[in-house]
């Protein structure tokens, strides 16, 4: 088929259509992950209000749609509707890319995730780097709102912003390469396949180490993403609205987009290095097993296997959501100087700790985790019970 439609284009085009098919091919790609994550991101509010009033015994949105299910597209549609406004005295250009790069640093980064083993949309060998690269921007993007804004509010949670995400970004590196090592590679397929569909074959029960490392990775992406506890660069309570005061309309829209699609990208992330990602146990996500039981063609128990992949990510991915969420509404939000020291005092020592035990754990046993180990020494005593 896919010849027949490279002669046609051929043909009527005059020209050789290989590559132009592989753009069409990976711009629907594209389109439908983009349009799936913003529905994602636009049903985390709708998720964070229900959250946040189960947790306070209240009722959240009951309204629109069943269960105020649509409550997140009249807010688009509100926000659509409304008058975007900007400061006589801000800097008009800044304002207005502001949001956009956050936009643009939050959906570049659903290039590398990977959603199943056959889904995703450039496996990249250098991967988690492209990663951590570009979602640099959202950090600049935050920084500028405030800046460009020329209001002190605004400017204070710019400042706080830039200084919190920058900060944040060593631990999180830091726990990035202690999975690095691990795998061998940089390549987000990679990082995935070095581990297994059942809990002890996932990175954070490999080892001690790692099992720190997730909450201190967890801990990091929080900051990151501004969330509470560490949602200083918008506080309320202090700044008005933080580095988005000014904002309104579509481009306070964006602000808030971006953060929903981040927090997921970021949970989905944390799920593909410590969680196992995309595996399924008894590595049902291959579709082998599929076949052999029931006996389907092969492309049915790959196709089933594709969907069980999917399935497994997003489950992976929502239980993190639902705990950033959890948090966000439990714990109180820390003083500049708290969050700066439990970064740099803190956090960044466990990690370089960390980095350095990991290395001397995969030099000592060989790459094999607690559970390896463990059964092995069981296997021994078992043996030796018999002579």
């Amino acid at each position: 088929m896919n010849n027949s439609i490279v002669s046609f284009f051929a043909n009527n085009l005059g020209f050789e259509a290989t590559s132009l098919q592989a753009f069409l091919i990976f711009a629907f790609a594209c389109f439908i992950v983009v349009n799936v994550c913003a529905v994602i991101g636009g049903l985390g509010t709708y998720a964070e209000r229900k959250i946040s009033a189960d947790l306070q015994m209240r009722q959240g949105p009951n309204r629109v749609g069943p269960f105020g299910i649509l409550q997140f597209l009249a807010d688009g549609v509100k926000m659509l509707l409304k008058e975007v406004v900007i400061p006589t005295q801000s800097d008009k250009f800044l304002f207005m890319i502001a949001p956009i790069l956050c936009m643009v640093g939050v959906f570049a980064t659903l290039a590398v995730v990977p959603f199943s083993s056959g889904f995703i949309l450039s496996d990249l060998n250098i991967g988690i780097f492209y990663l951590v690269g570009v979602s640099s921007l959202v950090g600049v993007g935050v920084f500028l709102g405030g800046y460009a804004s020329n209001s002190k509010w605004s400017m204070l949670g710019g400042m706080r912003g830039a200084a919190q995400i920058i900060s944040y970004e060593v631990p999180v590196t830091l726990c990035i390469l202690s999975i690095v090592l691990m795998a061998g590679g940089l390549s987000m397929t990679t990082l995935v396949e070095g581990q297994g569909g059942l809990p002890h074959q996932w990175y954070i029960f490999h080892n001690p180490f790692t099992f720190i490392g997730f909450f201190v990775f967890f801990i990091g992406i929080l900051a990151e993403t501004n969330r509470a506890p560490f949602d200083l660069p918008e506080a309320e309570s202090e700044l008005v609205s933080g580095y988005h005061t000014e904002y309104s309309g579509m481009s306070f829209a964006f602000f808030a987009l971006a953060e929903y699609v981040e927090v997921f990208v970021v949970c989905g992330v944390a799920a593909a290095l410590y969680l196992g990602g995309y595996k399924v146990p008894f590595d049902l996500g291959n579709g082998v097993l599929i076949s052999e039981i029931t006996g389907a063609p092969a492309i049915v128990s790959n196709g089933i296997g594709q969907l069980l992949q999917i399935g497994s990510f997003f489950t992976k991915t929502f239980a993190l959501y639902y705990v950033v969420i959890w948090v966000r509404w439990t714990l109180p939000r820390l003083r500049v100087d708290h969050l700066v020291a439990l970064c740099w005092k803190y956090l960044t020592p466990i990690c370089i700790f960390n980095l350095i035990a990991i290395a001397t754990w995969m030099w000592a046993f060989e790459g094999h985790s607690v559970y390896e180990l463990l059964m092995t020494w069981l296997h021994s005593l078992g043996g030796g019970g018999g002579h």
